[in-house]
């Protein structure tokens, strides 16, 4: 299985290729620039494996959340794709690829807190499991809220990742039983970790048609409308 994976919901910008569970990736923080990277990322992941686009059997996209630009530039760039070779996308959650992440620098076997800064005083956040295949797996929905209002699964121990961790530790540490057995505030989420999850997703038949890969903002909006701020003054 051949999958072709973009992360760009947040300031950092990731493609990934999956080749039979093979990962090559490119991962740069560049902020306001994904869309000039995203596809030279690609062709150059392509490039060097040796292989044609039309070798891959899917392509995979963090769907969100995270920044509205980062996650709609994400899905275009899959659906484009995916249309002009007739394949189908995998959308992952980009809190799932945050979360996948944490396992590298925490052993323990503690649940997962991925969360990410939201702005507007509000965090995306998402709690999860490692599984039996080493991946993981959610143990709640996903939320955007204030972290001082974030309601978490019980479990004895937590590690967390994400720059919601880095902008409102001192409420995040409130919302947890006990101090984290890991805690990092600079990790973002990754597209060899949208590729590792895609591909198990791709294996359940979870794949979808280019024209159904969909967005997750939770929020729903950003900004208010000409008119509601004509009404606000």
């Amino acid at each position: 299985m051949n999958l072709l994976a973009f992360e760009t919901a947040t300031e950092a910008c990731s493609v990934a290729l999956w080749l039979d569970g093979r990962i090559s990736e490119r991962f740069e923080i560049a902020p306001r620039r994904h869309a000039q990277l995203a596809l030279p990322f690609a062709q150059s992941l392509l490039d060097e494996a040796g292989i044609a686009k039309s070798a891959l059997d899917a392509i995979a996209v963090g769907r969100g959340p995270g920044a509205f630009t980062g996650v709609r530039l994400a899905i275009a760039l899959a659906q484009g794709l995916a249309l002009a070779l007739d394949r189908p996308v995998v959308p992952v959650s980009t809190l799932a690829a945050l979360a996948l992440g944490a396992l590298t620098d925490d052993p323990s076997g503690s649940a997962i807190l991925a969360v990410i800064d939201a702005r507007m005083g509000e965090i995306y956040a998402g709690a999860f499991e490692r599984d039996a295949d080493g991946l993981v797996n959610a143990i709640a929905e996903e939320v955007l809220c204030r972290a001082e209002d974030l309601d978490l699964p019980e479990r004895p121990r937590w590690c967390v990742d994400g720059t919601g961790w880095a902008a409102y530790e001192a409420a995040l540490r409130l919302r947890l039983p006990g101090t984290p057995v890991h805690a990092d505030g600079s990790a973002l989420p990754r597209a060899a970790a949208v590729a590792r999850l895609a591909a198990r997703a791709y294996e359940r038949g979870e794949a979808v048609d280019a024209a159904l890969a969909q967005p997750v903002y939770l929020r729903d909006k950003v900004a208010l409308t000409l008119e509601e701020q004509h009404r606000s003054r």
